[in-house]
């Protein structure tokens, strides 16, 4: 498919509703929506395939569906520096923070970086962005360490206190996806939740008593990340 071809397409599929449904059940407020749910884009770029030129007009059309388009059609090993640094300063809710960061971000060579560095800004789609590709690294990597990842824990209970929405389940995301890696990094991260639960702000307590529920309930699934030391 062309661009224009993809445009038109993305217009067919345009339903106004479906802009007013998002927004009041999943709190998904963005600018220039058509109204196109997630399934259908990932159908969508499914058919079209990798293709980071595409990807990049469809990202300056100034289509909220296009941009999300970009994140699922843009080869993640091509991803630079300067390219994620324009994307996230346009993330404007948590849907399309996530897309970039589960499907893009996460899979780049810079999402350790972006890790440190993101969840360190004040911005609230930037911050959550850090602990987005946090959450969906814990799935991407199945060969580090534990120590790899023990580092993140003191980075979990600096921004513990963010009461902001969107980041604080991001910090609540991460912290359960590291404690399902393994058994060690479980009790790891039960440990944390329960310092965090010490807190004096709603948002610590929220994140550790959630956190907990996933972590301790019997029969919690785990991954058994990395696969040669823990084998099922």
């Amino acid at each position: 498919m062309t661009y224009n071809e993809i445009i038109e397409c993305l217009h067919d599929l345009k339903d106004p509703e479906k802009v007013i449904f998002k927004e009041k059940k999943f709190g998904i407020v963005a600018n220039n929506s058509l109204g196109i749910y997630h399934k259908e884009l990932k159908m969508i770029a499914k058919d079209i395939g990798k293709d980071n030129e595409l990807a990049l007009q469809l990202f300056d059309s100034g289509i909220y569906e296009g941009r999300l388009l970009c994140s699922k059609m843009f080869n993640p090993k091509d991803v630079t520096e300067p390219l994620m640094e324009k994307w996230v300063k346009t993330f404007e809710n948590w849907e399309i923070c996530d897309s970039f960061c589960m499907g893009l971000f996460s899979k780049s060579k810079f999402a350790l970086s972006k890790i440190l560095e993101w969840t360190e800004r004040k911005p609230e789609f930037e911050k959550r962005a850090g602990f987005a590709i946090l959450a969906s690294y814990c799935m991407a990597d199945k060969k580090s360490g534990n120590e790899l990842f023990e580092q993140f824990f003191p980075i979990i209970k600096r921004e513990a206190n963010d009461e902001r929405l969107y980041v604080k389940k991001a910090v609540n995301w991460a912290l359960r996806n590291i404690g399902k890696r393994n058994i060690d990094l479980n009790e790891m991260a039960i440990d944390v939740a329960n310092a965090i639960r010490s807190y004096e702000s709603k948002a610590a307590k929220w994140i550790a008593k959630d956190a907990l529920k996933e972590l301790q309930k019997e029969g919690v699934r785990m991954s058994n990340y990395p696969r040669e030391i823990y084998r099922k």
